[in-house]
């Protein structure tokens, strides 16, 4: 199975299950945490991919580390430990975020440009993205001057691209394909 698409499921029956608990907020924070811990430390994600360390070593170092979580999210751990599927931690925590968001009706479009969007240009992409989504967006800019020009959106697990490089690099392939 694809590993997005199990840290999809993971993600989705941890919401149901915090969704029935009533528990959603105090679960996306932990995840969150997870996530940032994550992000911070490499060795933390080398450990939880090496396989030649034991599940039990790696579950009392994460409940040592996010000490404090909810009952759930350690639930979580335990269940990744015991399917063998606790590298996929961070990708959960990070679906789980996404998944929320949707259902409290939020979310967060990222666009990266070459250059900082402008603030009129940002209220308009901000009100087509909030057109067709339905939901309450906050947009975030990241800048990539690789892209040359042009901007890439992503909203949830949904990408356009229409970056010059990206034009470039199409050009290039079909030039490429006919020669």
């Amino acid at each position: 199975m694809n590993e997005s698409r199990a840290a999809a499921r993971y993600a989705k029956a941890i919401l149901n299950f915090a969704v029935e608990k009533k528990k959603t907020d105090v679960l996306e924070e932990d995840m969150r945490s997870i996530v940032a811990t994550m992000s911070a430390s490499k060795d933390l994600r080398e450990m939880l991919g090496s396989p030649v360390l034991k599940g039990e070593l790696k579950k009392k170092a994460l409940m040592a580390i996010f000490k404090g979580s909810h009952a759930i999210t350690e639930g979580l751990i335990d269940l990744l430990i015991q399917n063998r599927r606790i590298s996929l931690l961070n990708e959960v925590a990070l679906k789980y975020i996404i998944l929320n968001e949707d259902l409290k009706g939020e979310g967060a479009a990222f666009v990266t440009t070459a250059v900082p969007l402008s603030g009129e240009l940002e209220k308009k992409v901000l009100s087509k993205v909030s057109s067709i989504t339905g939901n309450k967006i906050t947009i975030k800019n990241e800048i990539d001057k690789s892209i040359v020009g042009g901007f890439i959106l992503r909203v949830g697990d949904l990408q356009y691209d229409a970056s010059i490089a990206n034009k470039l690099n199409t050009i290039k392939r079909e030039f490429t394909k006919s020669i």
